[in-house]
This record gives C-alpha cells, sequence and structure tokens, in this order.
C-alpha cells in the first residue's frame, strides 16, 4: 500500500495449515495422505488439506478464508475479494457473466487472453473489438475516443473488458474509460492477470482504482503459487452476480497451498513495501547502466523487461536458445523482443547475472545479422459477427487457400496468445502471412485454419 499501516497483516490460512501440519491425515482427502515417497518428494504435501473444520470453505467461507478476503480486499481498495485458485480465467469469466446480466454486446481489446474469446462464446456475447496503434511492433491499448464513439452509439454494449497492464506492459487509460462508462451507464471491467503488483508502491496504474470489477493474477507478478488470482469488486451492486457467477467457475476443490499463497503474496508486499522499492530500483538501474549495450521497450510497467534484438541485428529467437542453454529461461521471445517477465522478488544480483549471459550470448558472431524482419499486425476485417460464425459449419483448409474466407475460430500468435484474426473475421493475406511466419501459433493445426465451409 502507498501508506504506512499501523499493523501487520496476519497470515491466516498458512498459519492455520502450518498450526495442523502434523495433524492425522488419513482419513479425508486428498489422497496422498502425506505419506512415503510421495511426501519426501513434496514435503509441503503436509499443508495440502481439504474443507475441514480448522480450514473453512471457498465457497462458503466463514472463518481463515473469510478474513483473508476481507483483508485482500482492504489492501487492493475493493468492496469485496475473492481468491481464485483456477487462475485469472475463472474471474474473467466471472466478469463476462455479470456482463452479459446487462447487454448482449461487450467491448474488447484484439489482444485480449484467450479466456476472454471463450466467455464470449459461453455467454452469447458479441466481442466488438478495438485495436490501438502498433508502436516499435507493438499494439497499443485503444484510444478511449474509439471507445466512446462504439457505446454512445449502441445501447446493447453492456461495458468494456479492458486488458491492463498487458503482456508488453502498456497500461490502457483506464481514467478515460472510467469516464466513459459512468457518462452512459456502462461497466468497466479490466482483465489485470499481469498487474497485481501495481497495487503497492504508486498506484497510479492499478486497475482498482477505475474498474468496477478487476482480476488481479497473483501468481504471474507476486510471490504466490501458480494459478492464485484474486476476482476483485469495487461496484457493490455487481456482488451478488459475481458470486453466483464464482459458484459455477471456481472448482469445489480449491488448493489450500495456493491460497495461503495468495494472502501471503498480497499481504507480504503489504508489510514490507521495501520489497517494491529495491526490485524498481535495481531495475531502474539496470536499465541506466545498462543503456547503451541494449534498446529497451518502454513501457509503464516496471515488471516488464523487454529488450529489442531488431537495433543488434540478432534474432531473438536464437538468442533466446543460447540463453537458456546457459541456464536462464526468459518468458518469450516474439520475433523482436526477449521479454524478461520480473517481480518485487527481483533482485540486483538476478540482474547482475543476466547482463553477464546477454553480454556472453551477444558476442556470439554467428548470431550477428540473424535478424528478420517482423510484418506489421494486420488490421482485422470484419464482415461478419463473431456469434455469427460460431452458428456455422466448419472445414479445414490450408492457410495459403484461406484468404478471402470467414475465419471460425480465433488464430494467433503464441507467444504472446494474441488473436491475429478472430472467428467472423474474413482472413486477409496479410493474417495469412502473419501466422506463416509465426514461430508459434494457436488456431492453426499442421498449415491449416479453421473457415466457415461454403455452401
Amino acid at each position: 500500500m502507498s501508506e504506512r499501516r499501523f499493523f501487520m497483516y496476519e497470515y491466516h490460512i498458512y498459519s492455520r495449515l502450518k498450526k495442523h501440519a502434523n495433524a492425522q491425515k488419513c482419513f479425508h482427502m486428498p489422497g496422498h495422505k502425506a505419506r512415503g515417497d510421495f511426501k519426501s518428494k513434496f514435503p509441503d504435501a503436509v499443508l495440502d488439506a481439504t474443507e475441514l473444520s480448522y480450514t473453512d470453505n471457498l465457497h462458503s467461507p466463514a472463518g481463515i478464508i473469510a478474513k483473508a478476503q476481507r483483508d485482500i480486499a482492504e489492501i487492493t481498495g475493493a468492496n469485496a475479494s475473492y481468491i481464485l485458485t483456477d487462475g485469472s480465467t475463472s474471474g474473467v469469466y466471472a466478469m463476462a457473466y455479470c456482463a452479459s446480466k446487462r447487454g448482449n454486446k461487450i467491448i474488447v481489446f484484439r489482444n485480449s487472453h484467450q479466456s476472454v474469446w471463450n466467455a464470449c462464446k459461453l455467454f452469447g456475447l458479441e466481442p466488438l473489438i478495438v485495436q490501438g496503434v502498433e508502436r516499435e511492433g507493438v499494439l497499443q491499448p485503444p484510444d478511449g475516443d474509439i471507445i466512446e464513439k462504439l457505446v454512445s452509439n449502441d445501447a446493447n454494449i453492456a461495458g468494456v473488458l479492458a486488458t491492463s497492464p498487458d503482456y508488453y506492459g502498456n497500461v490502457a487509460p483506464l481514467a478515460r474509460y472510467h469516464d466513459i462508462v459512468i457518462k452512459y451507464n456502462r461497466l468497466l471491467l479490466v482483465d489485470g492477470a499481469h498487474g497485481a503488483h501495481l497495487a503497492f508502491g504508486d498506484k497510479k496504474n492499478y486497475a482498482g482504482l477505475y474498474a468496477d470489477m478487476w482480476v488481479d493474477g497473483a501468481h504471474k507478478s507476486l510471490p504466490a503459487l501458480t494459478q492464485g488470482a484474486v476476482l476483485n469488486v469495487s461496484f457493490s451492486d455487481l456482488i451478488p452476480v459475481a458470486e453466483e457467477a464464482l459458484s459455477l467457475f471456481r472448482t469445489t476443490s480449491p488448493s489450500f497451498p495456493i491460497m495461503a499463497s495468495v494472502e501471503y503474496g498480497f499481504k507480504v508486499l503489504a508489510n514490507n513495501s521495501k520489497y517494491i522499492y529495491r526490485a524498481k530500483a535495481a531495475v531502474e538501474q539496470f536499465k541506466t547502466e545498462n543503456s547503451g549495450l541494449f534498446t529497451f521497450y518502454q513501457s509503464d510497467d516496471w515488471t516488464k523487461l523487454l529488450i529489442d534484438f531488431k537495433p543488434l541485428g540478432i534474432s531473438p529467437d536464437k538468442a533466446a536458445a543460447l540463453l537458456e542453454k546457459k541456464g536462464v529461461y526468459p518468458e518469450f521471445s516474439d520475433g523482436r523482443y526477449i521479454l524478461f517477465y520480473l517481480s518485487p522478488m527481483t533482485e540486483a544480483g538476478d540482474l547482475n547475472t543476466l547482463k553477464k549471459k546477454l553480454t556472453s550470448v551477444l558476442s556470439v558472431r554467428k548470431l550477428k545479422g540473424s535478424y528478420v524482419e517482423k510484418p506489421a499486425f494486420p488490421v482485422g476485417d470484419r464482415s461478419y459477427s463473431f456469434q455469427y460464425a460460431l452458428r456455422k459449419q466448419t472445414e479445414w483448409v490450408e492457410l495459403d487457400d484461406a484468404v478471402g474466407r470467414m475465419c471460425a475460430k480465433n488464430a494467433g500468435l503464441y507467444p504472446p496468445c494474441v488473436p491475429v484474426i478472430v472467428t467472423g473475421e474474413m482472413i486477409t493475406l496479410a493474417a495469412v502471412k502473419t501466422l506463416s511466419q509465426a514461430k508459434s501459433t494457436f488456431g492453426v493445426q499442421d498449415g491449416k485454419i479453421c473457415v466457415v465451409k461454403k455452401w
């Protein structure tokens, strides 16, 4: 938090699990029973529990989970917060479910996560796609004027489901979006899966300052176990329908270690702001000291360290492969940038090691001149609706034969899991070129793409 607290948050869930770690586990789930070879390979199995008298119930919390969620809401500034053990996806589904009660259309970014498109399928929402301009090879968040034009002309639009920050650290103009939804009585929902850490320190880019509902992907940028996330609600009227949604989408067998780690992730930073300031300072120092060696992509999020390999004339894919041989595993290479995904747990020593490994890779002579220019991100050609295309019969055709056909299944680049062509759009030559040249894609199988069948 930006303001100093007069008390330290307690780790309710972890403390309770630790207290009962040595309790007899033979007569309740899970099946490993914290015994034998399993326990030796997974020592923390003693913390793995189910809904018992001492653990509470995520779907009807009244004890330690309820306390943990109230504290998290206080930290994030929400009226209610809900721990998720299914990643951010169940939170995105819950937001879309709430939107579907207010209209049959929703504004989404082209670089929305796969869960957003799946949610539109599930709830019959028509996604109105907005796409920002491209800067230095990266799509930017859409301008607010585009969104206001759509909202002002269509009463069936429930609101905006924005992605902020995105995988590249770009933060959307959420204050502008907020003003628009207030003016037209719509919802601002934010997939903030990459931005939980923005709740700490200078919070100006944090979704919680502007959104009616938002998801924090705790495991991505906080000290929390994979799949740990939180759904936050600031608009009180949405709380009943949000809880209804979560009863549908959250697992009935949540991981208690994951829940404990989510609570820990938020509270350890609320209790110890030094982690944020120390990590941010280390990143800034790294960028300053190496500004002559590397070109960094400039974004609003300090945890996304992106090095541009175009000025180096080196293929980032090949450089990333060599880094892995040296024990350094980046988040991804997209053909121009390598993303090193940092967090408040990043230390100066980590970045010093990174510099040494990078310098070693850049000195490899065979990499010189290996850079291949990425095609510009294509602009979609939407002729029919998303929902219309979903209702049609489909077939798979070769990419080269798909130009001019209607896409029947999202296809795009992975990483960063951004659709190049969306269901209902007409497939362009630019889209085919982008997909053909990509190292890794989704929605393309054996060189074929799914299209609406011709009659």
